[in-house]
């Protein structure tokens, strides 16, 4: 997948790079620090998916996400913002955008949502779609004693991915494949009743946090 990074701070950008890079498959072919320059970069480049910070100089996210739209309407766009309120995920959305991260996620959050968005599914953070999740969420005593009922090496795996690990992170941690990982996750997702792998990424942070 080749990405895209647009955030106006140098260090953060430094930092998003070398996540992102160290994910399978995964390359940035550009950066830019402003909303002009990233559209000018995604015509160059023609990236699967950016990266968009919403708060940058001149021009906002939101306009630079209005013109992506017009210039390059097959790449998807995550939005990544310290924001974290219904406005500017609705705005976000409505505006085109195929994710909201909040800037506190987990790296592994951040992997999910580029892959959901080249894949062409939306991904919302947890802590931006609480709202809309918590009539659907399994009572929490029914997770918590699937989860204690997982294999000891399924426990890790998912305590790991609570603590914010990405699956290639987790198979160098733990010395075994990354393939070996994905096995682990598909049989974690159907003993905990997870339709996919952002649900289970969501149950994992949560039972970290209960921790």
């Amino acid at each position: 997948m080749r990405v895209l990074i647009c955030d106006d701070h140098t260090l953060i950008r430094a930092g998003l790079r070398r996540l992102v890079e160290s994910f399978d498959d995964v390359q940035v072919v550009a950066e830019a620090a402003s909303a002009d320059e990233v559209v000018i970069r995604a015509r160059e480049h023609q990236p699967e998916a950016i990266l968009l910070d919403l708060s940058m100089p001149g021009r906002s996210g939101f306009e630079a996400l209005d013109e992506l739209r017009r210039v390059c309407p097959d790449t998807a766009v995550v939005i990544m913002s310290m924001h974290d309120d219904a406005t500017h995920v609705r705005e976000a959305l409505a505006r085109g955008a195929s994710g909201f991260v909040v800037k506190e996620a987990a790296p592994a959050e951040l992997e999910i949502a580029l892959r959901a968005a080249a894949a062409g599914r939306t991904y919302l953070s947890p802590q931006v779609s609480a709202p809309q999740l918590r009539g659907n969420r399994p009572d929490k005593p029914d997770t918590r004693e699937a989860a204690d009922a997982l294999p000891p090496r399924q426990r890790e795996i998912l305590a790991m991915l609570g603590q914010g690990r990405t699956t290639k992170q987790i198979a160098g941690d733990l010395g075994i494949s990354v393939k070996t990982v994905e096995t682990h996750r598909a049989r974690m997702m159907e003993a905990l009743g997870c339709r996919n792998a952002m649900e289970l990424l969501r149950t994992a942070m949560r039972l970290h946090g209960e921790l």
